[in-house]
């Protein structure tokens, strides 16, 4: 190659990086960063937001998503990955950034000697016990625990509002899971809280169509069970704390816990008991998607 050819070759290479760095410079933004990452919410960063195989667990994270999508954060899903074993992994390297939980039952996960039992005891224990790396945000009103309940006919004829209503009336017969006998929130737990004492009859997954038949009297169904709503239940109150409260909690990675809490917050403070076991009943008996109920409850809401 010729001299000339030489420095031609050089000059233009020179006059390109030149291009490309003015370029760069012209693209640039004042509200991002060195690294081109934004301040705004969901510019750069991705939420990624994961559910239980549990379709009332999906339900829950597809409103948190929506919720951050109409906030202006990108968004990206990692539903049913699994049970509390698979998951919890995911959220404590990182690879998760938002779960929907339940404050009783994850309390357990990591303290399975708690004395806590009331909603409030539960979620300040719950704080405590979490993993460095993870927090919580506001714990919701709704809850998807074990809870005792009546058909509504037996409640009005015995005008029953609370599991110590019950006390004094014979031939009671608790139905559940077989464990649940020797549960201490089973037939030992009825008398010694609240003086209620009961038979009991190992019914699984035929509970709620025994007490419709009238063959127990009080049957233990998770609080957002759609059968309540569709089997005209009625949930007793606990007032004593019997049954270890499972509130409905956000469990977020603390390096995006304060950018996201307002949204989420919003959510969980507008999600109620009886709103939980609507939107199950819109899963499992109007078969609609979790995408769609998602949807029509935030506008509902006015969380849209």
């Amino acid at each position: 190659m010729s001299t000339a050819r030489t420095r031609l070759t050089l000059a233009l290479g020179a006059t390109a990086v030149a291009a490309l760095a003015l370029a760069g410079c012209a693209s640039s933004d004042p509200l991002t960063g060195d690294d081109g990452s934004t301040d705004e919410p969901g510019g750069s960063s991705t939420i990624v937001v994961g559910s239980q195989a549990y379709y009332s667990n999906e339900i829950i994270a597809e409103i948190y998503a929506q919720a951050l999508e109409g906030a202006g954060f990108e968004v990206e899903r990692s539903f049913n990955i699994g049970q509390r074993d698979a998951y919890m992994p995911e959220l404590e390297s990182g690879a998760v950034d938002l779960f929907p939980e339940y404050t009783g039952n994850l309390l357990q996960f990591f303290d399975p000697e708690t004395t806590a039992t009331t909603s409030d005891d539960v979620y300040a224990a719950l704080q405590e016990a979490l993993p460095d790396g993870l927090t919580v945000l506001d714990q919701s009103p709704a809850t998807d625990q074990d809870s005792y309940n009546v058909t509504a006919a037996f409640a009005e004829e015995n005008d029953l509002v609370s599991i110590g209503d019950l006390a004094g009336i014979e031939g009671l017969v608790l139905g559940g899971a077989p464990e649940l006998e020797e549960r201490p929130y089973g037939p030992s737990g009825l008398e010694s809280v609240y003086g209620v004492t009961v038979g009991f009859e190992a019914t699984a997954d035929t509970t709620v169509d025994e007490l419709v038949a009238g063959n127990i009297q009080v049957a233990n169904v998770y609080s957002a069970d759609p059968l309540i709503k569709t089997k005209d239940l009625v949930t007793l109150e606990d007032p004593e704390g019997l049954f270890l409260a499972s509130n409905v909690v956000p469990v977020v990675s603390e390096d995006v816990a304060d950018e996201i809490a307002d949204v989420i917050n919003a959510v969980s403070a507008a999600l109620t008991p009886e709103g939980l076991v609507a939107l199950n009943v819109q899963s499992t008996v109007d078969q609609m998607s979790a995408e769609d109920i998602a949807t029509a409850w935030l506008a509902e809401n006015g969380l849209d």
